[in-house]
């Protein structure tokens, strides 16, 4: 199994968390560990758009901008 999700290197996630407005908890818990879980995630594999404002366990944050 990989360490990291394959989208990862695109996810707003990974911006959000750069631009230090999204905690190391959602990037250690769901992007570098259990990505499988991430809401995100299974939403890109089947296809179906999802706001960039969705955190990992599916909720949205309209902080992220």
């Amino acid at each position: 199994m990989r360490e990291e999700c394959q989208w990862f290197p695109v996810c707003p996630m990974k911006d959000f968390y750069e631009k230090g407005k999204l905690d190391e908890k959602w990037i250690h818990d769901y992007c570098k560990n259990h990505w499988q879980d991430c809401i995100r995630y299974q939403k890109e594999r089947a296809g179906i758009d999802h706001s960039d404002q969705m955190l990992p366990d599916g909720s949205i944050d309209k902080n992220l901008i």
